[in-house]
């Protein structure tokens, strides 16, 4: 059974679109990435699939349940952490999680242990019985995907949980995120990070005002752009033509020189080993001094301006207000 599932999905404000047709599919287990810009209506889709707001048509379930006809049953086994940590500042990390843990009956024994659970799980131990007002960005970010795991969701939306935290802190979240799938909890993640998407999901659905327009693993996205690619750079102007011919039928297309930098030769070529090392061969044997050889491969920016025009952290969306 699918974690979360939608097909057909819209919602509208007013007149504008925030999802114009949506269709996800979340395997149970999973850390699944909703990859877009701003106003590409990845929040307002984390509303819906958290019951927040009402689809204007289509349908979404999680767990198998119904998000317009049971919301109740949807919410008894979600968490939902937002864009913005909610954590009550005049608590310290510990009366956080336990006043959590009260909205959801559980027995005085029951908190504390859960609390301290917590704690521990996200390096809050030292800082438990701090207020939360004098907690860092990222510990408050800690604090609060905590508090969203007391009652053991079996489906956690994150929606952009490391905007705003500084590298380091990112980089610290992430680790948390893995141990959630790590566990088997189901994880919907939303970013306009590429590299976070990279580094998490194991699935990636890139969403662009209001519908999916591709999905994959980020090896696959990758590979929709042309694969690796070789750059080659020389020591003398002299010689482009010369390298250009030589390596010509190692590569897997056109070989062509770099914009802007006319001693470097750019081409596609095929996956596995043994091209980098008979590239440098004919090189020499055509008697052109190389400076660098490099191997790259398509980044998830590659693949979001391809498939949209724009990177990520565009404005151009008409939704940047609503989504």
């Amino acid at each position: 059974m699918s974690a979360v599932r939608c097909e057909a999905l819209t919602k509208y404000y007013g007149k504008t679109a925030a999802l114009a047709g949506l269709d996800l599919d979340v395997p149970t287990g999973s850390v699944f990435g909703l990859l877009g810009p701003n106003g590409a209506g990845k929040t307002t889709s984390v509303k819906v699939f958290s019951t927040l707001t009402k689809p204007s048509s289509g349908y979404a379930t999680v767990n198998g349940v119904d998000v317009v006809e049971n919301p109740g049953g949807v919410r008894s086994s979600i968490g939902l952490t937002g864009q913005y940590a909610a954590v009550e500042e005049r608590l310290t990390g510990r009366e956080n999680l336990e006043l959590m843990a009260r909205y959801f009956h559980h027995k005085k024994s029951d908190r504390k242990v859960r609390a301290s659970e917590l704690l521990e799980m996200f390096d809050l131990v030292e800082a438990g019985d701090r207020t939360a007002k004098t907690y860092s960005g990222g510990m408050r970010r800690r604090l609060d995907i905590a508090m969203s795991l007391v009652d053991r969701p079996s489906v956690l939306f994150l929606d952009e949980p490391t905007t705003g935290l500084d590298p380091r802190s990112r980089i610290s979240m992430w680790d948390f995120i893995n141990k959630l799938g790590d566990v088997g909890t189901t994880v919907l993640l939303t970013t306009q990070y590429l590299e976070e998407a990279d580094q998490l999901a194991e699935k990636i659905a890139v969403i662009d005002r209001g519908i999916k327009i591709a999905e994959g693993t980020p090896d696959e996205l990758k590979d929709q752009v042309g694969g690796d690619k070789v750059r080659v750079s020389i020591v003398k102007l002299e010689n482009i033509d010369v390298a250009k011919e030589a390596i010509t039928d190692l590569c897997a297309g056109v070989v062509e020189q770099e914009p802007g930098s006319p001693l470097t030769l750019t081409a596609p070529i095929w996956t596995g080993g043994g091209v980098v090392p008979n590239i440098i061969r004919r090189l020499d044997a055509a008697g052109v001094d190389v400076r660098d050889v490099e191997v790259t491969r398509p980044t998830l920016d590659d693949v979001f301006l391809s498939l949209t025009g724009h990177l990520t952290n565009s404005d151009e969306s008409v939704q940047d207000q609503v989504a």
